[in-house]
């Protein structure tokens, strides 16, 4: 019987093509969406993580005395591995710098996470070949050895297994390679292409109680609560502040999972809010699609009441109708769940450069079982929640009344009502996706033009990671980068070119407290941080900054003038330390013991931001020259090349290219638009604003799909009713002022619950985006107009086929 309902069913679909096609299409729009964003929830939040006791592993966030989060020191993390009775173990690992692998098919800059010799061992994964690190291999004067990523693995091993014991060059040094990670293991997540080294610390950084550079993440012991970690800690750092009142001083800590860390955006916000959202987004989309399928039905049912009537008059029972009609909605299914699977797919084709740069895992997010699984059954019960109350009127249709009614079928007060409903609730949940993608979008285009503080458009960078082995017993100043700059800054349609070591916006949060001499104590609570740039003379002018006093650094002066270290500083350092007044040319900081030692202000310069998100932060740029010699490996080794283009930034790659290859051919070249970086940090908010605009523009073509067929399902119902008010004397005019008077009625029902609907979700709506009505009046009030205008305007070509009625033919009609 089911295969006889399910055969009529295609029957009926293939006889009813435009129903058809246009059912399937809304629902493959619906469970397509659903389907993509279900796949980057999987792998955001719900797929465990690649580590074993994922339930133990926990992040140590810690507070300095002014509220923000600062790393550990070494000296620090040394007294947490030894005292702390309540893990198992505590590693230590940085991943800010780089080391160039020299590879057959040329030097590849890979991205290098340095740790303490239990790194491994927290997580308790075993490598896919070799071993990890052994007790002290961690420690200064031992050999240089590392363990390959997966993926580092089969790129530039071509996944040799005879690759263990093998010596590679690293930063011009040999390693030897001792291991290689299963495929899957990542840590960060975000890290692809990485290898792993211990660390080898410089002995300055070993012993600087306020150098504070070193992330650790922690096992706890089984049975231990957070909160037990948290106080174990706290109690460390009350004792350390004891020793070094000035550097440990007010540090608190927060143990937090690894799990709600490691699945969080660059700048450190919860992805759990935004995929929340999201995840109500498509849902709202999806439900969009069952009420428009559900009106559908809804009309076709209308024309089929007469059979249906007939099939019980000769002893069909309810069941067997009801049974009927629902196989129809489980074809639809199956063509939905195919579309919406097509649709899915291609969402996330055009999605995947945003996840890889948006997401920690976004290299993860792919269809699987479990995603193809859950497309199903959302096909399934979307056509089923659909159908169901079509069916059951459709089941339960007297066959008296509808074999007397004849061409009135359908015109029930009941059935007016629901169709009613079905086009209020699509306006109202299309206006609630739109309100969202608007402010969305035009948050975005807000940051897209944040002045930074330079002109991004004329700029072109490229990172420089110098091979440690090559230039160990070089200046690198004069072995590598001043021959370079004299190269690019006479090249052709270069106007400018400088170095810096920690570009804007791609990195920030080098620094620390300051106090400027002759100034009284700063109150415990006032930021005192920094942030530090090491730079060429060049770099101002190369960057576009205006030199509002003072002057810029000159390494002639700075040698003539002061023993001491000079800097320029930016104006939200003069706006931070001199609030009241005053000039910072001439004034020092207290970094040295003697006066005369003391660091000098020498300019002020306009102020860029380090972060597209916060304003500018107080900075002090010291010229690169003044790095010792003997320290300028170590402190100048990861720089970053600024040229400034007189037109197209990018046609400079070639030039650029053939000036590093004469300077040194071992050094990669990795050029990156300035816009580049700017577009790529803003990669989740892009993501964001594209998929919610996707979904408001599926929500209102569904909503004016819905509203035409709404207004074309009523004038085919009114036919009589319409011939025979028009033989009686209205108007054409009155007749489509009659439909678009009904349609602005649903309308403006819509609208009002969409605003209802808004207010009502604004919590949840705020961990995307804020909702402030006074300020965003303009944009949210056009929003509503225009989608109010779309929805009437949908309505016109029925109602003007309305006022086409012919009295005597309508008259005719049944």
């Amino acid at each position: 019987m089911l295969t006889q309902d399910l055969r009529f069913a295609l029957r009926q679909l293939r006889n009813a093509p435009a129903f058809a096609i246009l059912a399937i299409l809304t629902l493959s729009l619906g469970i397509g969406a659903a389907t993509a964003v279900f796949s980057v929830v999987d792998a955001a939040l719900l797929r465990p993580l690649p580590y074993a006791h994922q339930e133990r592993l926990v992040y140590p966030y810690l507070t300095s005395r002014t509220g923000g989060s600062t790393p550990s020191s070494y000296i620090g993390f040394q007294r947490e591995r030894a005292e702390l009775t309540t893990f198992v173990a505590i590693a230590g690992w940085s991943a800010f710098t780089n080391l160039n692998l020299e590879a057959p098919s040329g030097p590849v800059s890979l991205r290098t996470v340095k740790s303490s010799d239990n790194f491994f061992t927290v997580f308790g994964i075993k490598p896919l070949l070799g071993r990890t690190y052994v007790t002290g291999e961690d420690q200064p004067g031992n050999d240089n050895v590392t363990v390959l990523s997966y993926e580092v693995w089969q790129t530039h091993f071509a996944g040799d297994p005879s690759v263990i014991g093998r010596v590679v060059r690293l930063d011009g040094s040999p390693y030897t390679v001792i291991g290689v990670m299963p495929a899957g293991f990542r840590f960060p997540l975000g890290l692809r292409n990485a290898i792993y080294t211990p660390f080898h610390t410089k002995e300055s950084w070993r012993k600087a109680p306020g150098m504070h550079w070193m992330q650790t993440v922690g096992l706890l012991k089984p049975g231990v609560t957070r909160e037990q970690a948290r106080d174990d800690l706290n109690r460390l750092f009350t004792d350390m502040a004891r020793i070094y009142p000035q550097q440990e001083g007010g540090h608190t800590a927060q143990v937090i999972p690894l799990a709600e860390r490691l699945n969080s955006r660059g700048d450190g916000k919860t992805l759990s809010g935004p995929l929340g959202t999201l995840s109500f987004a498509v849902l709202a989309l999806l439900g969009i699609a069952c009420v428009n399928v559900a009106g559908l039905l809804l009309a076709r049912g209308v024309k089929r009441e007469r059979e249906l009537a007939l099939r019980a008059a000769v002893g069909a029972s309810r069941i067997r109708l009801l049974r009927q009609v629902l196989s129809e909605s489980l074809v639809l299914s199956a063509a939905g769940a195919a579309g919406g699977l097509l649709l899915g797919i291609g969402l996330l084709r055009a999605m995947n450069l945003f996840l890889l740069n948006a997401l920690p895992r976004g290299a993860d997010v792919h269809l699987n079982g479990t995603v193809v699984a859950v497309a199903i059954a959302l096909a399934v019960l979307s056509s089923v929640l659909a159908s169901l109350a079509p069916a059951i009127r459709l089941s339960g249709t007297d066959p008296n009344r509808a074999l007397r009614a004849g061409g009135g079928a359908g015109t029930g007060r009941g059935q007016h009502r629901l169709r009613s409903g079905f086009v209020t609730t699509q306006v109202a949940l299309s206006l609630v996706l739109l309100i969202l993608s608007g402010l969305l979008l035009r948050n975005l285009q807000q940051l897209l033009h944040t002045d930074l503080g330079y002109d991004a458009s004329r700029l072109t960078t490229v990172h420089i990671d110098l091979s440690k082995g090559r230039y160990e017993n070089l200046d690198p100043l004069l072995a590598f980068y001043q021959p370079l700059l004299d190269k690019v800054t006479h090249l052709p349609g270069v106007e400018a070119a400088g170095l810096i070591d920690l570009l804007p916006l791609q990195a920030w949060g080098d620094g620390y407290d300051i106090h400027i001499t002759g100034q009284p104590p700063y109150p415990s609570n006032q930021k005192q941080g920094t942030e530090t740039r090491y730079v060429s003379p060049g770099y101002f002018q190369a960057m576009g900054l205006k030199l509002t006093s003072g002057r810029l650094l000159s390494p002639s002066l700075d040698r003539s003038e002061n023993l001491a270290g000079t800097m320029v500083v930016n104006e939200a350092f003069r706006k931070r330390f001199f609030a009241n007044g005053g000039d910072p040319v001439g004034a020092h900081i207290d970094d040295a013991d003697k006066p005369e030692a003391r660091s000098a202000i020498v300019g002020v310069a306009s102020s860029l931001r380090q972060d597209i998100q916060q304003a500018p932060m107080p900075e002090m740029d010291w010229l690169m020259d003044e790095v010792a010699p003997k320290d300028r490996l170590g402190t100048l080794g990861n720089m970053v090349l600024v040229v400034r283009a007189t037109g197209d930034p990018a046609a400079l790659n070639s030039s650029l290219r053939e000036a590093f290859r004469e300077v040194d051919p071992t050094i990669p070249f990795t050029p990156e638009l300035m816009t580049t970086i700017v577009s790529d940090v803003l990669s989740f908010e892009r993501m964001e604003g594209w998929l919610f605009g996707i979904f408001a523009a599926f929500a209102l073509l569904l909503a004016v799909i819905g509203l035409y067929g709404l207004v074309t399902h009523e004038v085919e119902l009114r036919t009589r009713e319409i011939g025979i008010r028009m033989a009686l004397g209205s108007t054409r005019t009155r007749v489509v002022r009659e439909v678009l008077r009904r349609v602005a009625l649903l309308v403006g029902s819509g609208v009002a619950t969409g605003w209802v609907l808004t207010f009502a979700l604004r919590k949840v709506m705020s961990s995307v985006v804020e909702i402030h009505a006074a300020h965003d009046l303009t944009l949210l009030s056009a929003l509503t107009l225009g989608l109010a205008v779309i929805g009437i305007l949908a309505s016109l070509i029925p109602a003007r086929r309305a006022a086409a009625t012919e009295p005597m033919q309508a008259l005719r009609a049944e």
